[in-house]
């Protein structure tokens, strides 16, 4: 990584709570915010301030639906790599379109993907023409997935 990670200060229930508020809605106002975890609004602000500079919150992102936004169909790639080439991957899987989330695991495979495409036909030709073109890919696994429901709270 080339810095060392600080360590963030330990959350309590407030802070668990808000972060659970602002997972299902980042958009909150702070007075909403506050109302729902019963402090006060500057209360809130700077634990939420706080949060942000630890690090704890990274930022806020939108939650897309990939089937309302043209992208039907959905697959876990497991990625089998040469070995010690995962900085080259990740590098050269991150700038992929289509490729939503790269985690680097340990067990039967080294690269797990997460990937949306419009059609099986698009993540075909993103398996094996874009990835398998890659020299660090050995091999290579394709999980459909069948329903992407989103986890309860």
């Amino acid at each position: 990584m080339g810095h060392e990670e600080q360590m963030a200060r330990p959350l309590d229930d407030t802070d668990r709570r808000i972060l659970a508020i602002l997972r299902e809605d980042g958009r909150i106002s702070m007075r909403a915010l506050a109302e729902q975890v019963h402090i006060s609004r500057p209360n809130a602000y700077a634990r939420v301030e706080r949060l942000r500079a630890d690090g704890v919150i990274k930022g806020f992102t939108v939650r897309v639906d990939p089937v309302r936004a043209g992208l039907q169909t959905s697959a876990y790639v497991t990625l089998k790599i040469e070995q010690n080439s995962w900085r080259t991957l990740r590098q050269r899987v991150g700038t992929l379109p289509h490729v939503e989330h790269i985690a680097l695991v340990s067990g039967d495979f080294d690269v797990l993907l997460l990937v949306r495409t419009k059609d099986n036909a698009e993540l075909r030709n993103l398996v094996l023409d874009r990835l398998h073109d890659m020299p660090e890919v050995r091999s290579s696994r394709t999980l459909l997935v069948f329903d992407d429901s989103h986890a309860p709270g």
